[in-house]
C-alpha cells in the first residue's frame, strides 16, 4: 500500500451543509502536490432523512480523495475518528471538524513546518472566527478548579480566564500548548498510532484534552501563528442540557484518570 503524504478525518452528525463547506475550501487550497486521503465517518445515518443522506453522499462523490463511512451508530468524537485508525497510511494526519472553514492552503504551511522539526509531534495553527478574531482554543492543563470556573463563573475570575486560555502569550511567534482544542489538529500518523487514538472512553469532549496531555508526555504540541482556519465555534455544551451533562461526565473520567488537583 502506498503511503499518502496526509490523511484527514471528519465526523459527521447531521451537518452535512457545514462538511459541503469544509470540503469545498479544504479542496480548493490544498496543494494538488499533497497526496491526500479524506474520511468522513458519519454518527448520525441513523436517524436523519436518507434523500439528506444520499445528497450529502452525491456532493462527495465528486472527489475521488474522499473516502465516506456510516458508522451505523454515534460513536462520539474520539471514537469516530478512531474508527479509521487502521485504515490510515500516511505521514501526518489531520482532526478536522465539520466547522472548519479553509481560507489558504494551510495544511502544506504545517507540513513544511512539522518536516523542519522532526521534535514536534502535533499541531494548532491559528484558529478565528468569522470575523478574524483569534478564538480562546489554547489552553493551561486541565484542573478541575479551572474547569468549574470556566464552566460556571468566567465573569467572576477575568484574570484566572485569561490565565486559564493563554491570553499571555504572543500568538505572532510559535509556542509549546498544554491543550489545543480539537477542531483543528495536525499530528504525525506514526505517533497517532502509538497512542492509538483518542481514549474512546470519552464519547463527547476531554478527548481532545486526554490526547493533547498524552502526545506532550512524549513530544511537543505546538502553535504554529503562520497559517489560519476559520472555526464557527458553537459552542453546543453551553446550550444543551444533554452535551452540558456529557462534558460533566468526561471531565469526571479525565479526572479520575490523570488525578489532577486543582491548582489555586
Amino acid at each position: 500500500m502506498n503511503t499518502a503524504r496526509l490523511s484527514i478525518s471528519i465526523v459527521a452528525y447531521h451537518n452535512y451543509k457545514d462538511i459541503e463547506v469544509a470540503i469545498e475550501t479544504l479542496e480548493k487550497y490544498t496543494s494538488k502536490e499533497i497526496d491526500k486521503k479524506v474520511y468522513i465517518i458519519d454518527n448520525g445515518t441513523k436517524d436523519i432523512n436518507e434523500n439528506e443522506i444520499r445528497k450529502f453522499k452525491g456532493y462527495i462523490n465528486k472527489y475521488k480523495d474522499i473516502e465516506y463511512i456510516d458508522a451505523n451508530e454515534n460513536l462520539g468524537f474520539g471514537k469516530g475518528h478512531n474508527l479509521i485508525l487502521d485504515k490510515i497510511n500516511s505521514r501526518y494526519h489531520a482532526i478536522v471538524n465539520p466547522d472548519i472553514i479553509f481560507k489558504e492552503d494551510s495544511l502544506s504551511k504545517i507540513i513544511d513546518y512539522m518536516e523542519n522539526d522532526q521534535s514536534i509531534g502535533m499541531v494548532i495553527p491559528k484558529i478565528v472566527d468569522e470575523k478574524g478574531e483569534l478564538q480562546k482554543v489554547y489552553r493551561e492543563e486541565v484542573t478541575i478548579y479551572d474547569m468549574f470556573i470556566r464552566m460556571f463563573c468566567p465573569k467572576l475570575f477575568p484574570k484566572r480566564m485569561e490565565r486559564i486560555t493563554l491570553q499571555y502569550k504572543d500568538y505572532n511567534k510559535e509556542f509549546q500548548v498544554p491543550f489545543g482544542q480539537g477542531s483543528f489538529l495536525v499530528i504525525k500518523t506514526e505517533l497517532l498510532k502509538k497512542l492509538n487514538g483518542f481514549d474512546d472512553r470519552y464519547f463527547m469532549y476531554m478527548e481532545d484534552a486526554d490526547l493533547c496531555k498524552r502526545v506532550n508526555q512524549i513530544s511537543k504540541l505546538m502553535y504554529f501563528p503562520n497559517t489560519a482556519v476559520i472555526h464557527k465555534w458553537e459552542k453546543g455544551s453551553h446550550k444543551n442540557k444533554k452535551l452540558f451533562k456529557y462534558h460533566v461526565s468526561s471531565m469526571i473520567k479525565y479526572f479520575k484518570k490523570w488525578r489532577i488537583k486543582s491548582n489555586k
